[in-house]
């Protein structure tokens, strides 16, 4: 006889998961509030509320209080929590019935990108929805960027998943519980950090809309600061960063490069060291990229005669979009699906790298190809010194081989999860009789999956997700879920011996 008996404290899973779900009314009172504020109907939100309360009593009922959680409970309610916030996410949006998210596939995509900090949407006509739901959307991205935050710091790390485990071995960030004593005061610092960024952008963003934009009033302020500091990208107005001054989209990069630092060596750079972001060699690779990204960009329009930009504009929308793509924040100042495609193709490759772990971006993350890098080096190295024993090295430390496997292995997984989707985009657009280019396909399975938002042609920055046949959209939820907690947490959900062994 086998023993199958189930070995993951599911109930324990569930108290946390309940939990959470209970807490979801209040950033859902926001909106609410925002609703009675403008005369508009309350009814989405306080239905969003009643099932948020009603499944968290129900899941806290089920659970055991005296069932401690494991790595393996984490992982089931951290999976759990990212799709069940984005169930009740999608609730206001079917209430409020107006515009193409009031179709339930719609509604739970806007919803996941929301909460995944994608910044994808269906949205067609902008000007149909309320200010409330207008600003839900804006608060679902930045829950979702304070949720990955607490995330990565508390979980991913000790779980070591991908890699993730170098924000504790590095020397700059040593283990987060020697940062202070329990992860729920790590939670804490990290949302006392967030909340006062997220507070320095609106106050930022509100005094430059008096000075040289009145359309950055309070509302638009809010809003963007919400999607900004979450590297989210999600905005009430259709043009993005576009609809405003050129010093506000300018004011807007610090605030996205910002959120894709590492939080915790933002925290030792606020608290009086700042030599430890400074001498963090994942950092100088990340800006790095940025500012290479950026000059590359600015090159192709200058010489590109599709584009007729003068110089500080040119230079303006090539930092800004560079930044918004590998930050994967998503916002856009320009159209670029209308640049020459050698920009577009180094925006392309920009979806892949992301910011540094430990902060509110997407993608891979810069430190996965940093590591990867210092493997290849050393590998070229060893090719010439055979006898040589020579360990790869974060910031002077070394990295263990077994780390450095688990990065090629995350690597290797997000490319084939990259192209399959990709073929299931053309495949299914193909049957839809939707005009799909390869190119174009590549860009929304990779914005999709790696949560980085708009991407080209019928994707563009511009346009809307909602051209895509329902299928794809559905599968796309599916896969922007899995890009945003790391993979391997909702993968392993799947194997029997997560569950039995």
């Amino acid at each position: 006889m086998f023993d199958v008996r189930i070995r993951v404290r599911w109930r324990a899973s569930l108290g946390l998961t309940g939990t959470v779900l209970a807490y979801l009314a209040v950033p859902l009172s926001f909106p609410l509030l925002v609703a009675l504020y403008y005369g508009e109907s309350v009814v989405p939100f306080l239905a969003a509320i009643a099932v948020t309360l009603a499944l968290g009593g129900a899941a806290r009922w089920v659970a055991d209080p005296a069932e401690n959680l494991g790595p393996r409970e984490a992982i089931l309610a951290v999976s759990l929590i990212w799709l069940l916030i984005a169930v009740v996410g999608a609730i206001p949006f079917l209430v409020a019935g107006t515009g193409t998210i009031a179709r339930p596939v719609n509604a739970l995509f806007e919803s996941m990108s929301g909460l995944t900090t994608t910044g994808a949407t269906v949205l067609q006509d902008f000007s149909i929805h309320s200010q409330s739901i207008l600003m839900w959307r804006q608060v679902i991205q930045w829950l979702g960027g304070l949720g990955i935050l607490i995330l990565a710091t508390a979980v991913l790390s000790s779980l070591g998943v991908g890699g993730a485990q170098l924000m504790e071995t590095e020397t700059q960030t040593k283990n987060v519980n020697r940062l202070t004593p329990k992860i729920s005061e790590t939670a804490q610092l990290i949302w006392g950090l967030y909340l006062g960024i997220t507070l320095l952008a609106i106050a930022v963003f509100y005094v430059l809309g008096l000075a040289f934009d009145p359309q950055m009033g309070m509302y638009n302020a809010i809003a963007h600061a919400l999607t900004s500091v979450a590297t989210a990208g999600f905005s009430p107005e259709p043009l993005s960063a576009g609809a405003f001054h050129p010093v506000i989209q300018w004011a807007i990069v610090p605030f996205m490069v910002a959120s894709s630092t590492s939080y915790l060596l933002l925290y030792f750079a606020v608290t009086g060291d700042p030599m430890r972001l400074l001498r963090n060699e994942e950092f100088h690779f990340y800006i790095g990229v940025i500012v290479v990204f950026s000059v590359v960009v600015t090159a192709v329009l200058v010489a590109s005669p599709v584009t007729e930009y003068g110089g500080e504009e040119t230079v303006r929308h090539a930092v800004f979009n560079v930044a918004s793509i590998i930050t994967t924040t998503g916002y856009a100042s320009a159209d670029f699906n209308l640049w020459h495609p050698a920009a577009k193709h180094v925006l392309f490759v920009g979806m892949f790298i992301g910011g540094m772990v430990g902060s509110t971006t997407c993608s891979i993350k810069s430190l996965r190809w940093l590591v990867a890098l210092k493997s290849l080096l050393r590998g070229l190295f060893t090719g010439i010194h055979p006898e040589a024993i020579r360990p790869v090295r974060l910031s002077g430390d070394p990295i263990d081989e077994r780390t450095v496997r688990d990065i090629y292995a995350y690597l290797l997984l997000s490319i084939i999860i990259f192209f399959l989707l990709t073929m299931f985009v053309l495949v299914d657009a193909a049957r839809a009789g939707v005009d799909v280019t390869e190119f174009d396909a590549m860009g929304a399975a990779a914005s999709t999956f790696l949560n980085v938002g708009p991407a080209f042609g019928q994707a563009g920055p511009y346009d809307s997700y909602d051209v895509f046949p329902t299928s794809t959209k559905a599968v796309m939820v599916v896969l922007m879920w899995i890009g945003r907690i790391e993979i391997i947490p909702v993968l392993v959900l799947f194997t029997r011996a997560f569950w039995t062994s």
